[in-house]
């Protein structure tokens, strides 16, 4: 007799982000150049990884001996770059406006937006996810980012508590970059020696850059619904 129970499936969040795979047949000239062929994204919105505009990067730390930890390297984010210092002061506006209307202005959300989606796309490239060039702005490439606009008045406690809430997801995402840049040297190595990125890393790679995003999404204030601690859509 065939089995009837329904399986609970989690619910969709409103926040979504995925990669066209492309694991064989890669650039290898790009990819061994990547980190300079990045660098004018890397600038203006940031490197992988969880970032916050302003410069607070959380993971953005990378070891400089004797110096300590010191920020801006660019496998653990770093700063969101120089659109990201603007997207930061936006949420810092957005938060005031959002304290005292319970509303975030559409113009200031559609600026974070225009950011995050750029971003997305650059990042998969650093990543190694995809060969083609991203686009400066705007434009045609393998990544999917969409984020719903908040309709209605917004949670009031969720906003002003927002840097609290999140801490959890910080110190989560700490720990999950440093896997993740470890599996990126591994699959820089498998691409520049077989052309193949491991399907097991790629998919780590895009689950790890999902929940960052979801999470920068949410300390953006562009959503409220608490980000899922997981890596699947």
């Amino acid at each position: 007799m065939a089995d009837t129970t329904a399986v609970a499936m989690p619910e969709r969040y409103p926040v979504e982000y995925d990669v066209e795979p492309q694991l064989t047949d890669r650039n290898r000239l790009t990819v061994a150049f990547r980190i300079i062929l990045a660098i004018p994204h890397l600038l203006l919105v940031g490197g992988p990884g969880f970032a916050l505009g302003l410069g607070f990067g959380f993971g953005g730390r990378g070891w400089r001996g004797d110096e300590g930890w010191d920020a801006g390297s660019w496998w653990f984010g770093g700063s969101g770059g120089v659109i990201g210092v603007a997207a930061g002061v936006v949420a810092i506006i957005a938060w005031f406006a959002i304290v005292f209307t319970r509303k975030h202005p559409q113009g200031l959300w559609s600026f974070t937006r225009f950011y995050m989606g750029w971003r997305s796309r650059a990042v998969a490239y650093m990543a190694l996810l995809r060969d083609e060039y991203p686009p400066f702005g705007d434009g045609e490439y393998p990544v999917r980012y969409e984020a719903e606009y908040p309709e209605g008045e917004r949670d009031f406690w969720s906003v002003l508590l927002r840097i609290i809430y999140v801490i959890p997801h910080l110190i989560v995402l700490f720990f999950l970059s440093i896997a993740w840049f470890i599996t990126a040297v591994i699959a820089w190595f498998a691409i520049l020696f077989t052309g193949n990125y491991p399907e097991g890393l790629y998919k780590f790679a895009v689950g790890y850059l999902r929940w960052s995003l979801r999470v920068e999404t949410y300390v953006y204030l562009m959503r409220d619904e608490y980000p899922p601690f997981r890596f699947e859509p």
